[in-house]
């Protein structure tokens, strides 16, 4: 089955994911300086050389780019086979995302909706995935709002390393429908 990385988001823009290289180090980096990249994820910091050195089984990096212009980051790691444990014990069959805009002028223009279609469409393009989960940091609201909006339903609040989250879950039949 094709895996669309490539979605219009109105008649003369396209956005698109490709996958993250380590020619990206030098964007991320400065991608995780903006104050609004710290507020939704102020106690990781990601080691750029290192994630973007070498494939991680059940993982894939990918950059939005508009217009052929990266906007942003979408990470999609199947939590079962995660290095980390980050997850803790979890199924089989799940994928947890992890999305931002890097750009600050890119914000609140839409083009995150489009990325988590994007990503979720990756996602369930492996009929055995069944559900994909989320992390927001417990205080962002509008987060929250955000992933409701696409139909993920809360689950639990919970620690995740250093941080209070609230595990939202999208289920496979409810993406479909």
């Amino acid at each position: 089955m094709a895996i669309p990385l490539h979605m219009e988001v109105n008649a003369k823009r396209r956005l698109r994911l490709r996958p993250a290289t380590p020619h990206d180090i030098a964007l991320l980096t400065r991608w995780d300086a903006q104050p609004h990249v710290i507020a939704a994820n102020p106690n990781d910091r990601w080691d750029w050389k290192a994630e973007l050195g070498h494939q991680v089984e059940g993982r894939r990096q990918f950059i939005a780019e508009r217009d052929g212009r990266p906007i942003g980051f979408v990470q999609i790691t199947d939590p079962a086979r995660e290095e980390s444990s980050y997850w803790g014990e979890v199924a089989n069959g799940l994928r947890a995302i992890d999305i931002w805009i890097g750009e600050p002028e890119e914000l609140g223009k839409g083009y995150g909706t489009t990325m988590m279609q994007l990503a979720l469409a990756h996602c369930f393009a492996d009929p055995q995935v069944t559900a994909v989960l989320l992390d927001p940091l417990a205080d962002n609201r509008s987060a929250h709002r955000f992933y409701e909006r696409l139909g993920f339903r809360f689950v639990e609040q919970r620690q995740l390393g250093a941080d209070i989250c609230c595990i939202y879950r999208l289920e496979r039949r409810d993406w479909l429908a």
